[in-house]
């Protein structure tokens, strides 16, 4: 059996901060160098990633869910 992973949300904090409260990592990013690192801050044991509109386009995140061998991500409705 495996382990089950966390969920981390990354994007600007208005929209981000109420995911704490249910035990996801937030990482808050305002802006687009700021989401690269929080991305490239993602430990192994991620397994959702859930972003704002903002962070998939500074991630360039077209094709959510992709990325071989990474986490599932999500983005947020506009």
């Amino acid at each position: 059996m495996t382990g089950v992973g966390s969920v981390a949300v990354i994007g600007e904090a208005v929209r981000v901060a109420g995911f704490g409260l249910a035990g996801a990592l937030v990482l808050v990013a305002e802006d687009a160098a700021e989401v690269r690192t929080a991305w490239r801050s993602l430990g192994p044991g991620v397994a959702v990633v859930v972003l704002t509109p903002r962070a998939a386009k500074a991630l360039d995140a077209a094709a959510p869910g992709e990325t071989p061998g990474g986490p599932l991500t999500v983005v947020m409705p506009g």
